[in-house]
């Protein structure tokens, strides 16, 4: 009886190619654990800080087209009252009336 109890053990624990020391899984421990969540989001609050950067650049980008824009709308206004000045100047000169008037000339001054 003591033998057959003892082979049977034997057969079950001792096996040929099987290892009879059991490894228990090891998982990460806590600081491990708090070290990667950390990392993760420092990534990620980077990537968040690069990329308000990059939508406040392209503010400044649209801050200056819409300057330079609200230049050449005043200069175009400008340039639209040096033409209508010089049309008129033009026009006056080839009417008719101002064919016949008569070249202006001091006189004198008037004293009191």
């Amino acid at each position: 009886m003591y033998s057959q109890t003892y082979v049977t053990r034997r057969s079950t624990s001792f096996t040929r190619g099987r290892n009879t020391v059991r490894h228990t899984k090891r998982g990460l421990g806590p600081i491990s654990q708090i070290v990667i969540i950390s990392l993760i989001t420092l990534v990620f609050g980077l990537i968040y800080v690069a990329e308000g950067t990059k939508a406040t650049g392209f503010d400044y980008e649209i801050s200056a087209v819409e300057s330079e824009i609200a230049e050449m709308t005043a200069r175009r206004d400008d340039l639209a009252v040096e033409k209508a000045r010089l049309n008129s100047v033009a026009t006056a000169k080839s009417s008719v009336v101002a064919a016949t008037m008569e070249n202006a000339t001091v006189t004198g001054y008037a004293t009191d």
